[in-house]
């Protein structure tokens, strides 16, 4: 294992951060709060792991952090897991998006600001269900198939700004409500892992006209019957500040596990980026030492 060498090689130095792309140390590391790691478990699959960036941080011979940027995005979603101070060496030193959507817990944000500036934003609730808990809502949703990714986005642009290729559909799980052959509702999944036997649902959306008619809560349903099939556990995240979502959650035998903070985060400017930086709109070919 390298990153073990390495951390042997430095052992007397204390505490220091290096690149990774070692899945084993990842995996142990994150099955510490495998809930709350979910994505990140997810993201080692093979399926996903050509597309992250990994750090980690060594205090001695002991793993104390690891953080996980998920490129070809923007802003980029950082997660970060361990030991604030372990932390704040993979920002400084491994992992350096300049723009970022940040997951953390509380307690590591007032750290993290030493290296990024941190908007604020409303707290993020981690739910959880498995097959004991899990309490399915009765209706009939269909599964969607690839050739309805255009009636997907479609609902999802009344309040998302992204749009979903077709392969979102063939390689997740999504369910839909039709009315007078609209689709009005819709929920689907983030990523999953056969490996890790973990889901995270996502992309809940229901149009305006349609809520308060459970459709919501039927195709998340419908969504984690599947998952459950082939996975241990499906997590969501809903908003602390969305009390109907919570609930609809709950009732379907999700039950709150952390609550964290989903940020956009800006990289702190170092002493000559702050000067440059203004010169770069006037004079875009001025450039930083190498």
């Amino acid at each position: 294992m390298a990153s073990v060498a390495r951390a042997r090689q430095f052992g007397e130095r204390g505490l220091h951060a290096v690149a990774t792309r070692d899945r084993e140390l990842l995996r142990e590391f994150l099955e510490q709060d495998r809930l709350y790691a979910a994505y990140a478990l997810c993201d080692l699959d093979d399926r996903e792991f050509g597309k992250t960036r990994w750090g980690v941080a060594w205090r001695g011979h002991r793993a104390i952090a690891v953080a996980l940027q998920y490129t070809g995005l923007s802003p980029q979603p950082l997660f970060v897991m361990g030991e604030p101070e372990g932390i704040v060496s993979i920002l400084r030193d491994v992992i350096k998006p300049r723009l970022a959507y940040l997951a953390a817990l509380p307690t590591q944000l007032s750290e993290i600001a030493q290296v990024y500036h941190v908007e604020p934003g409303p707290e993020m609730v981690r739910m959880a269900v498995d097959r004991a808990t899990f309490r399915p809502y009765l209706g009939a949703p269909a599964r969607l198939v690839p050739s309805e990714i255009r009636d997907l986005n479609r609902l999802y642009n009344l309040g998302l700004t992204s749009w979903l290729p077709a392969e979102t559909i063939s390689n997740g799980v999504y369910y839909g409500v039709r009315s007078n052959g609209l689709l009005v509702a819709a929920a689907g999944t983030h990523v999953v892992s056969h490996t890790a036997r973990l889901g995270v649902v996502g992309n809940v959306l229901t149009h305006h006209e349609y809520r308060g008619r459970g459709f919501a809560k039927m195709v998340t349903s419908a969504v984690t019957g599947e998952l459950l099939r082939t996975c241990d556990q499906v997590v969501l995240n809903v908003r602390a500040d969305n009390p109907p979502a919570l609930a609809a959650y709950r009732a379907l035998g999700y039950r709150e596990h952390t609550r964290f903070e989903e940020r956009l985060a800006h990289r702190r400017l170092g002493r000559w980026d702050s000067i440059v930086s203004p010169l770069r709109r006037l004079f875009p070919t001025t450039r930083s030492p190498e």
